[in-house]
Protein backbone atom coordinates (compact mmCIF):
# COMPACT_ATOMS: atom_id res chain seq x y z
CA UNK A 1 0.00 0.00 0.00
CA UNK A 2 1.27 3.57 -1.04
CA UNK A 3 1.92 6.28 1.21
CA UNK A 4 -0.53 8.14 -0.65
CA UNK A 5 -3.43 5.75 0.06
CA UNK A 6 -5.60 6.71 2.55
CA UNK A 7 -7.79 4.21 5.18
CA UNK A 8 -11.50 4.96 4.97
CA UNK A 9 -12.02 3.63 8.13
CA UNK A 10 -10.02 7.35 9.53
CA UNK A 11 -10.87 9.49 6.90
CA UNK A 12 -13.02 12.40 8.56
CA UNK A 13 -16.61 12.17 7.45
CA UNK A 14 -18.19 15.22 5.75
CA UNK A 15 -20.99 17.05 7.81
CA UNK A 16 -24.46 15.63 7.44
CA UNK A 17 -27.05 17.40 6.44
CA UNK A 18 -29.26 19.23 9.15
CA UNK A 19 -32.15 17.60 9.78
CA UNK A 20 -35.56 19.27 8.53
CA UNK A 21 -38.02 20.51 11.07
CA UNK A 22 -40.97 18.30 12.18
CA UNK A 23 -43.48 19.18 9.34
CA UNK A 24 -46.97 20.07 11.23
CA UNK A 25 -49.75 17.79 11.12
CA UNK A 26 -52.14 17.62 8.56
CA UNK A 27 -54.91 18.76 10.90
CA UNK A 28 -53.21 22.10 11.74
CA UNK A 29 -52.08 22.78 8.16
CA UNK A 30 -52.41 26.41 6.67
CA UNK A 31 -55.03 25.27 4.00
CA UNK A 32 -56.96 23.31 6.63
CA UNK A 33 -57.16 26.28 8.95
CA UNK A 34 -58.29 28.09 6.41
CA UNK A 35 -61.17 25.95 5.25
CA UNK A 36 -61.91 25.70 8.56
CA UNK A 37 -62.16 29.18 9.19
CA UNK A 38 -64.34 30.05 5.82
CA UNK A 39 -66.99 27.40 7.24
CA UNK A 40 -67.27 28.00 10.77
CA UNK A 41 -70.11 30.66 10.12
CA UNK A 42 -71.84 28.16 7.85
CA UNK A 43 -72.02 25.32 10.99
CA UNK A 44 -72.80 28.23 13.29
CA UNK A 45 -76.03 29.12 10.93
CA UNK A 46 -76.68 25.49 10.16
CA UNK A 47 -76.89 24.66 14.11
CA UNK A 48 -78.87 28.06 14.85
CA UNK A 49 -81.44 26.73 12.49
CA UNK A 50 -81.78 23.48 13.51
CA UNK A 51 -82.27 24.26 17.37
CA UNK A 52 -85.00 26.22 16.26
CA UNK A 53 -86.39 23.84 13.91
CA UNK A 54 -86.19 21.46 16.79
CA UNK A 55 -87.99 23.62 19.40
CA UNK A 56 -90.60 25.14 17.41
CA UNK A 57 -91.13 23.09 14.33
CA UNK A 58 -91.03 23.28 10.57
CA UNK A 59 -94.62 25.10 10.90
CA UNK A 60 -93.05 28.61 11.89
CA UNK A 61 -90.80 28.68 8.31
CA UNK A 62 -93.71 28.18 6.49
CA UNK A 63 -95.86 30.17 8.57
CA UNK A 64 -95.06 33.39 6.79
CA UNK A 65 -94.03 32.41 3.45
CA UNK A 66 -97.47 31.38 2.67
CA UNK A 67 -98.94 35.37 3.19
CA UNK A 68 -96.06 36.51 0.71
CA UNK A 69 -98.21 38.36 -2.38
CA UNK A 70 -97.38 40.44 -5.09
CA UNK A 71 -97.53 43.66 -3.21
CA UNK A 72 -95.43 42.45 -0.56
CA UNK A 73 -92.65 41.52 -3.29
CA UNK A 74 -93.03 44.33 -5.27
CA UNK A 75 -92.77 46.61 -1.69
CA UNK A 76 -88.90 44.98 -1.30
CA UNK A 77 -87.92 45.36 -4.98
CA UNK A 78 -89.07 49.35 -4.38
CA UNK A 79 -87.54 49.44 -1.21
CA UNK A 80 -84.59 47.38 -2.45
CA UNK A 81 -83.73 49.98 -5.56
CA UNK A 82 -83.81 53.03 -3.25
CA UNK A 83 -81.33 51.47 -0.71
CA UNK A 84 -78.91 49.89 -3.29
CA UNK A 85 -79.01 53.64 -5.42
CA UNK A 86 -78.38 54.98 -1.85
CA UNK A 87 -75.69 53.09 -0.73
CA UNK A 88 -74.04 52.59 -4.11
CA UNK A 89 -73.79 56.86 -3.69
CA UNK A 90 -72.24 56.32 -0.15
CA UNK A 91 -69.66 54.17 -1.78
CA UNK A 92 -68.77 57.00 -4.67
CA UNK A 93 -68.30 59.08 -2.04
CA UNK A 94 -65.72 57.15 -0.13
CA UNK A 95 -64.03 56.27 -2.86
CA UNK A 96 -63.58 60.06 -4.02
CA UNK A 97 -62.32 60.69 -0.87
CA UNK A 98 -59.98 58.44 -1.48
CA UNK A 99 -58.89 59.69 -4.99
CA UNK A 100 -60.65 56.67 -6.89
CA UNK A 101 -62.60 58.13 -9.49
CA UNK A 102 -66.10 55.80 -9.50
CA UNK A 103 -69.18 56.60 -11.39
CA UNK A 104 -72.19 55.75 -10.29
CA UNK A 105 -73.90 53.57 -12.67
CA UNK A 106 -71.12 51.24 -12.14
CA UNK A 107 -71.54 51.41 -8.40
CA UNK A 108 -75.47 50.75 -7.97
CA UNK A 109 -74.28 47.49 -10.64
CA UNK A 110 -72.10 46.58 -8.61
CA UNK A 111 -73.95 46.58 -5.14
CA UNK A 112 -76.48 45.26 -6.57
CA UNK A 113 -74.23 42.26 -7.61
CA UNK A 114 -72.61 41.85 -4.16
CA UNK A 115 -76.27 42.12 -2.74
CA UNK A 116 -77.12 39.04 -4.53
CA UNK A 117 -73.79 37.18 -3.32
CA UNK A 118 -74.06 37.80 -0.28
CA UNK A 119 -77.55 36.66 -0.13
CA UNK A 120 -76.87 33.42 -2.11
CA UNK A 121 -73.47 32.46 -1.10
CA UNK A 122 -72.78 31.17 2.80
CA UNK A 123 -71.04 33.97 5.37
CA UNK A 124 -72.99 37.16 4.26
CA UNK A 125 -69.82 38.79 3.64
CA UNK A 126 -68.15 37.36 -0.25
CA UNK A 127 -70.36 39.53 -2.36
CA UNK A 128 -68.48 43.02 -0.67
CA UNK A 129 -64.93 40.53 -0.57
CA UNK A 130 -65.84 40.34 -4.08
CA UNK A 131 -66.35 44.17 -4.65
CA UNK A 132 -63.94 45.26 -3.31
CA UNK A 133 -61.26 43.10 -5.05
CA UNK A 134 -62.75 43.45 -8.10
CA UNK A 135 -62.65 47.40 -7.86
CA UNK A 136 -59.44 47.62 -6.23
CA UNK A 137 -58.18 46.05 -9.94
CA UNK A 138 -59.91 48.46 -11.92
CA UNK A 139 -58.35 50.82 -10.00
CA UNK A 140 -54.62 49.91 -9.86
CA UNK A 141 -54.75 49.93 -6.24
CA UNK A 142 -56.30 46.27 -4.37
CA UNK A 143 -55.60 47.70 -0.84
CA UNK A 144 -57.42 51.17 -1.46
CA UNK A 145 -60.13 49.89 -3.39
CA UNK A 146 -60.32 47.26 -0.32
CA UNK A 147 -60.32 49.89 2.45
CA UNK A 148 -63.03 52.37 0.20
CA UNK A 149 -65.83 48.82 0.89
CA UNK A 150 -64.63 48.67 4.53
CA UNK A 151 -64.95 52.69 5.02
CA UNK A 152 -68.38 52.67 3.59
CA UNK A 153 -69.61 49.59 5.31
CA UNK A 154 -67.76 51.04 8.55
CA UNK A 155 -70.68 53.93 7.69
CA UNK A 156 -73.56 52.05 7.05
CA UNK A 157 -72.82 49.94 10.84
CA UNK A 158 -72.50 53.47 12.25
CA UNK A 159 -75.66 54.90 11.40
CA UNK A 160 -77.11 51.09 13.37
CA UNK A 161 -75.19 51.95 15.90
CA UNK A 162 -76.46 55.37 16.12
CA UNK A 163 -79.77 54.68 15.41
CA UNK A 164 -80.37 51.80 17.29
CA UNK A 165 -78.92 53.16 20.56
CA UNK A 166 -81.28 55.78 20.75
CA UNK A 167 -83.64 53.43 19.94
CA UNK A 168 -83.39 50.79 22.64
CA UNK A 169 -82.89 53.65 24.83
CA UNK A 170 -86.12 55.36 24.51
CA UNK A 171 -88.76 52.88 23.29
CA UNK A 172 -90.12 50.20 24.88
CA UNK A 173 -88.11 46.94 24.42
CA UNK A 174 -86.69 43.94 26.04
CA UNK A 175 -83.43 45.22 26.11
CA UNK A 176 -84.16 48.85 27.80
CA UNK A 177 -83.30 47.87 31.54
CA UNK A 178 -80.36 46.72 30.22
CA UNK A 179 -79.40 49.37 27.66
CA UNK A 180 -79.66 51.50 30.06
CA UNK A 181 -77.85 49.84 32.44
CA UNK A 182 -74.75 49.41 30.37
CA UNK A 183 -75.26 53.12 28.16
CA UNK A 184 -72.78 55.09 30.89
CA UNK A 185 -69.91 51.97 30.51
CA UNK A 186 -70.57 52.10 27.05
CA UNK A 187 -70.21 55.73 26.65
CA UNK A 188 -67.24 55.85 29.14
CA UNK A 189 -65.22 53.43 26.77
CA UNK A 190 -65.87 55.34 23.46
CA UNK A 191 -64.28 58.54 25.33
CA UNK A 192 -61.37 56.16 26.17
CA UNK A 193 -60.53 54.99 23.20
CA UNK A 194 -60.84 58.54 21.54
CA UNK A 195 -58.63 59.65 24.18
CA UNK A 196 -56.24 56.84 23.23
CA UNK A 197 -56.22 57.67 19.51
CA UNK A 198 -55.99 61.60 19.73
CA UNK A 199 -52.79 60.93 22.21
CA UNK A 200 -51.37 58.71 19.16
CA UNK A 201 -51.96 61.25 16.86
CA UNK A 202 -50.37 63.99 18.80
CA UNK A 203 -47.27 61.78 19.79
CA UNK A 204 -45.22 62.29 16.73
CA UNK A 205 -42.01 62.85 18.55
CA UNK A 206 -41.01 59.13 17.32
CA UNK A 207 -43.04 57.82 14.64
CA UNK A 208 -43.44 54.62 13.71
CA UNK A 209 -44.08 51.93 10.96
CA UNK A 210 -47.65 51.54 13.49
CA UNK A 211 -47.94 54.80 14.19
CA UNK A 212 -48.20 56.09 10.28
CA UNK A 213 -50.30 53.48 9.57
CA UNK A 214 -52.71 54.53 11.99
CA UNK A 215 -52.13 58.18 11.01
CA UNK A 216 -53.11 57.25 7.49
CA UNK A 217 -55.60 55.31 8.09
CA UNK A 218 -57.24 57.90 10.63
CA UNK A 219 -56.49 60.46 7.46
CA UNK A 220 -58.29 58.11 5.04
CA UNK A 221 -61.72 57.83 6.98
CA UNK A 222 -61.42 61.13 8.15
CA UNK A 223 -61.24 62.11 4.00
CA UNK A 224 -63.83 59.49 3.03
CA UNK A 225 -66.50 60.01 5.91
CA UNK A 226 -65.65 62.89 7.52
CA UNK A 227 -64.39 65.81 5.49
CA UNK A 228 -67.18 68.72 4.26
CA UNK A 229 -67.33 67.56 1.03
CA UNK A 230 -68.57 64.05 1.65
CA UNK A 231 -69.66 63.89 5.40
CA UNK A 232 -73.42 65.41 4.81
CA UNK A 233 -73.79 62.61 1.28
CA UNK A 234 -72.68 60.30 3.76
CA UNK A 235 -74.55 61.06 6.65
CA UNK A 236 -78.14 61.72 4.12
CA UNK A 237 -77.61 57.71 2.70
CA UNK A 238 -76.74 56.19 5.59
CA UNK A 239 -80.05 57.28 7.00
CA UNK A 240 -82.20 56.43 4.16
CA UNK A 241 -80.55 53.24 3.31
CA UNK A 242 -81.34 52.23 7.36
CA UNK A 243 -84.84 53.91 6.94
CA UNK A 244 -85.22 51.12 4.05
CA UNK A 245 -83.70 48.42 6.47
CA UNK A 246 -87.02 49.09 8.49
CA UNK A 247 -89.41 50.04 6.48
CA UNK A 248 -88.22 46.20 4.81
CA UNK A 249 -89.01 44.50 8.53
CA UNK A 250 -92.13 45.80 9.09
CA UNK A 251 -93.57 45.25 5.63
CA UNK A 252 -92.11 41.29 6.96
CA UNK A 253 -94.37 41.91 10.17
CA UNK A 254 -97.42 42.70 8.37
CA UNK A 255 -97.10 40.20 6.06
CA UNK A 256 -96.63 37.47 8.99
CA UNK A 257 -99.34 38.35 10.30
CA UNK A 258 -98.01 40.55 13.48
CA UNK A 259 -99.86 43.88 14.41
CA UNK A 260 -98.05 45.13 16.92
CA UNK A 261 -97.51 48.80 16.71
CA UNK A 262 -93.92 50.40 14.93
CA UNK A 263 -92.66 51.54 18.38
CA UNK A 264 -93.12 48.23 19.11
CA UNK A 265 -91.53 46.63 16.43
CA UNK A 266 -88.53 49.01 15.72
CA UNK A 267 -86.34 48.19 18.79
CA UNK A 268 -86.74 44.51 17.78
CA UNK A 269 -85.46 45.46 13.76
CA UNK A 270 -82.72 47.01 15.72
CA UNK A 271 -81.87 43.87 17.26
CA UNK A 272 -82.49 41.59 14.13
CA UNK A 273 -80.12 43.79 11.90
CA UNK A 274 -77.46 44.15 14.67
CA UNK A 275 -77.47 39.71 14.33
CA UNK A 276 -77.58 40.08 10.41
CA UNK A 277 -74.32 41.75 10.83
CA UNK A 278 -72.73 38.85 12.51
CA UNK A 279 -71.23 36.72 9.25
CA UNK A 280 -72.10 33.04 10.93
CA UNK A 281 -75.27 32.56 8.59
CA UNK A 282 -76.34 30.32 5.63
CA UNK A 283 -77.64 32.51 2.70
CA UNK A 284 -78.31 35.24 5.41
CA UNK A 285 -80.30 32.86 7.82
CA UNK A 286 -78.88 31.95 11.13
CA UNK A 287 -78.77 34.44 13.48
CA UNK A 288 -81.56 36.51 12.43
CA UNK A 289 -83.53 34.24 13.04
CA UNK A 290 -82.42 33.39 16.86
CA UNK A 291 -82.26 37.03 18.05
CA UNK A 292 -85.68 37.66 16.37
CA UNK A 293 -87.11 34.51 18.36
CA UNK A 294 -85.85 35.66 21.46
CA UNK A 295 -86.63 38.89 21.13
CA UNK A 296 -90.14 38.81 19.68
CA UNK A 297 -90.56 36.22 22.90
CA UNK A 298 -89.74 38.53 25.35
CA UNK A 299 -91.54 41.30 24.49
CA UNK A 300 -94.67 39.21 24.35
CA UNK A 301 -95.48 38.28 20.95
CA UNK A 302 -94.35 35.08 20.60
CA UNK A 303 -91.57 33.20 19.30
CA UNK A 304 -93.02 31.64 16.38
CA UNK A 305 -93.92 34.85 15.35
CA UNK A 306 -90.25 36.15 15.42
CA UNK A 307 -89.27 33.51 13.34
CA UNK A 308 -91.37 34.18 11.08
CA UNK A 309 -91.02 37.31 10.47
CA UNK A 310 -86.96 37.23 10.27
CA UNK A 311 -87.68 34.53 7.45
CA UNK A 312 -89.92 36.49 5.19
CA UNK A 313 -87.76 39.14 5.93
CA UNK A 314 -84.80 37.40 4.64
CA UNK A 315 -87.12 36.29 1.38
CA UNK A 316 -87.65 39.77 0.68
CA UNK A 317 -84.39 41.47 0.87
CA UNK A 318 -83.24 37.66 -1.44
CA UNK A 319 -85.96 39.06 -3.49
CA UNK A 320 -84.53 42.99 -3.58
CA UNK A 321 -81.35 41.56 -4.12
CA UNK A 322 -82.43 39.60 -8.01
CA UNK A 323 -81.32 42.09 -10.03
CA UNK A 324 -77.64 41.70 -8.57
CA UNK A 325 -78.19 37.99 -10.65
CA UNK A 326 -78.87 39.98 -14.05
CA UNK A 327 -75.78 41.87 -13.54
CA UNK A 328 -73.81 38.93 -12.88
CA UNK A 329 -74.97 37.35 -15.97
CA UNK A 330 -74.46 40.32 -17.92
CA UNK A 331 -70.77 40.82 -17.05
CA UNK A 332 -69.78 37.16 -17.37
CA UNK A 333 -71.16 37.72 -20.66
CA UNK A 334 -69.36 40.89 -21.69
CA UNK A 335 -66.04 39.96 -19.41
CA UNK A 336 -65.52 43.63 -18.94
CA UNK A 337 -66.05 45.75 -15.86
CA UNK A 338 -65.94 49.61 -16.09
CA UNK A 339 -62.50 50.48 -14.67
CA UNK A 340 -62.50 52.81 -11.73
CA UNK A 341 -58.98 55.44 -12.01
CA UNK A 342 -57.42 56.62 -9.55
CA UNK A 343 -58.27 60.17 -9.85
CA UNK A 344 -54.63 61.09 -9.14
CA UNK A 345 -53.07 58.95 -11.85
CA UNK A 346 -53.64 59.34 -15.40
CA UNK A 347 -56.23 57.12 -17.51
CA UNK A 348 -53.47 56.44 -20.15
CA UNK A 349 -51.32 54.79 -17.56
CA UNK A 350 -53.86 52.23 -16.45
CA UNK A 351 -56.28 52.59 -18.97
CA UNK A 352 -55.40 49.73 -21.90
CA UNK A 353 -53.91 47.65 -18.82
CA UNK A 354 -56.09 47.33 -16.73
CA UNK A 355 -59.12 46.73 -19.41
CA UNK A 356 -56.50 43.62 -20.72
CA UNK A 357 -56.38 42.26 -17.00
CA UNK A 358 -59.47 42.42 -16.12
CA UNK A 359 -61.21 40.85 -19.42
CA UNK A 360 -59.26 37.36 -18.82
CA UNK A 361 -61.06 36.98 -15.72
CA UNK A 362 -65.26 37.43 -16.02
CA UNK A 363 -65.87 34.87 -13.11
CA UNK A 364 -67.55 35.63 -9.97
CA UNK A 365 -64.30 35.10 -7.80
CA UNK A 366 -61.75 35.11 -10.29
CA UNK A 367 -58.78 37.16 -10.26
CA UNK A 368 -55.42 37.96 -12.16
CA UNK A 369 -52.36 36.21 -10.85
CA UNK A 370 -50.53 38.91 -8.51
CA UNK A 371 -46.79 38.68 -7.00
CA UNK A 372 -46.98 34.91 -8.27
CA UNK A 373 -50.26 34.24 -6.43
CA UNK A 374 -53.68 33.75 -7.46
CA UNK A 375 -55.88 36.96 -6.10
CA UNK A 376 -58.59 34.79 -4.01
CA UNK A 377 -61.06 36.44 -1.13
CA UNK A 378 -58.57 34.77 1.57
CA UNK A 379 -56.03 37.03 0.43
CA UNK A 380 -57.66 40.22 1.17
Amino acid sequence: MSAQTVDVRTAPHPPRPAAPPPRRPALLSRPRVRALRAHVGTVAGVVILAVLLWRLGTGVLLQGLRRLDAPSLSAALAIGLVTTVCSAWRWQLVARGLRIRLPLGAAVADYYRALFLNAALPGGVLGDVHRAVRHGQSAGDIGRGVRAVVLERVAGQLALTVTGTAMLLTLPSPVRAQALHLAPLVALAVVGALAVLLALHMNRAAPSRRGRALDRMLGEARAGLLSRRNGPGVALSSAVVLAGHFATFLVAARVAGCTAPVPVLLPLAVLALAAMGLPLNVGGFGPREGVTAWAFGAAGLGASTGVAVAVVYGVLSFVASLPGALVLVARRRTGGYAPAVPADVSSEKYGAKESARLASSSLPFSGVPREGRPMTPDSV
